[in-house]
């Protein structure tokens, strides 16, 4: 890898390799703890591009003595995002705009392992790595064989009980959670009954949804509903699930009826695995 070393000039680091001026990369400070930067390094190539972003991150945290640098880099100058992440920069989030594209916004912490490290290229990789939704939801059914259903305040149709797993916290957690959260119920699970995969709808992205057989409760429990999302419940026959339900839940039940044992599917269409 080529020897490469900054010159500072101003609010600028002029980025040479040799004789040879690769480019600049200019030096905001924005408060006593953060800086921006940003570059020009030309048609510069991997590895020297991310060699000469990680320099100029180390001498800003270093010299300057701000424990924050950031980049603000717009969604399609790939080679850039590409350097910023292997100079141990990681990515914050997206900054949307009007006009113009959208920006990701990536940072170094003072205190981030460098990247040349294994700590700092797990760090690395773990902050690009796409962040797929969870879902664990209740299959709750009585002795008649009705489907509980959850009348929800933010939508027409009903739905299984269940929300969102939090960062950390396991699908068969979040079930036993929710549960309480919403109905007021110390859901016992049973085990997972399948697993959908539920591609992006409407302002949604795609999820992986967990559907776990949950043991009814005494039908004499008083439930406590949350009433910012729960507006009832419903012990639903098939006909009432098809009348109100939303088309996931329609389509998951039938499926299950169709194969019990299917331990995985896909929303949308039949999945048959490697058949």
């Amino acid at each position: 890898m080529a020897d490469l070393t900054l010159r500072p000039d101003g609010d600028s680091l002029e980025v040479h390799a040799g004789a040879a001026v690769l480019g600049t990369v200019s030096v905001r400070r924005d408060d006593t703890r953060t800086a921006t930067l940003s570059w020009d390094l030309g048609g510069t190539e991997e590895p020297l591009r991310s060699q000469a972003v990680n320099l100029a991150v180390t001498y800003v945290l270093g010299e300057l003595g701000v424990t924050r640098v950031q980049a603000l880099i717009d969604e399609d100058a790939v080679a850039d995002r590409r350097a910023a992440a292997r100079a141990g920069m990681r990515r914050d989030g997206m900054l949307r705009h009007v006009e113009g594209p959208d920006q990701e916004l990536l940072s170094r912490l003072a205190d981030d392992p460098q990247p040349q490290t294994r700590e700092g290229f797990v760090a690395m990789l773990n902050a690009a790595l796409p962040k797929k939704r969870a879902i664990a939801q209740a299959l709750v059914c009585d002795p008649e064989g009705r489907v509980l259903l959850c009348e929800l305040t933010y939508k027409r149709e009903w739905d299984l009980p269940g929300g969102v797993v939090d960062p950390g916290e396991s699908p068969a957690d979040a079930v036993v959670r929710e549960l309480r959260e919403e109905l007021g119920v110390d859901a016992r699970v049973r085990g997972l009954r399948t697993v959908n995969w539920l591609p992006p709808w409407s302002a949604w992205d795609d999820a992986v949804l967990f559907v776990f057989d949950v043991e009814p409760w005494d039908p004499e429990t008083p439930l406590v509903l949350q009433p910012t999302e729960i507006a009832g419940v419903h012990w639903c026959e098939r006909d009432l699930v098809r009348e109100r339900a939303t088309a996931a839940t329609i389509e998951l039940l039938d499926s299950l009826d169709d194969d019990p044992a299917d331990s995985y599917r896909e929303a949308g269409h039949v999945f048959r695995g490697n058949a």
